[in-house]
């Protein structure tokens, strides 16, 4: 890998790992765990659809491992990697099938995928009775899953929009 290349996924990297950071200080206002916007996403689908899946896969593994390291959970380490491995996989199949205009279609397929995976985790270590929190996750990262996806879409829009023009 080239290091034009590295600083770019460095950079990225360190992009998602600050949204992530600065999101987890905002008072969640729905008391139901993992329920968030997820904004470092916007970076994980922008890395879909621009680099290839094993650049995207380092930027998402780095991000989820410095992310437990720096928010002090060891826990979110196992929710996280399984949802964002669900997540990558959805999203790497998904982005093949959709054309760049249904991106934010992308995010919400890949945000229902992160939250099968998360459930799967609650179920393996607290039980069947976590199943009861997966309509409020599958909702909640529909909602999510389009907003970050519409973000995306537009910063894809605008560096397409500046490489035309320049």
């Amino acid at each position: 890998m080239k290091a034009k290349k590295i600083t770019e996924l460095a950079l990225l990297s360190t992009i998602a790992l600050t949204i992530f950071i600065v999101e987890l200080r905002i008072p969640n206002p729905i008391p139901i765990p993992g329920v968030k916007l997820g904004l470092a996403n916007i970076i994980t689908v922008y890395a879909v659809y621009r680099y290839s899946p094993k650049e995207t896969f380092l930027i998402i593994l780095t991000r989820i491992l410095l992310g437990a390291f720096f928010s002090g959970n060891a826990m979110s380490l196992l929710y996280s990697i399984v949802g964002g491995l669900f997540c990558f996989a959805g999203m790497l199949v998904l982005h093949r099938l959709l054309p760049q205009k249904w991106i934010w279609l992308c995010s919400v397929f890949g945000a229902i995928f992160h939250n099968i995976g998360q459930i799967i985790v609650a179920v393996i270590i607290a039980g069947f009775g976590m199943l009861s929190f997966l309509p409020f996750l599958l909702f909640s990262g529909c909602l999510a899953g389009a907003f970050t996806g519409g973000c995306t879409q537009l910063i894809l829009n605008r560096n397409f929009l500046r490489k035309v023009e320049g």
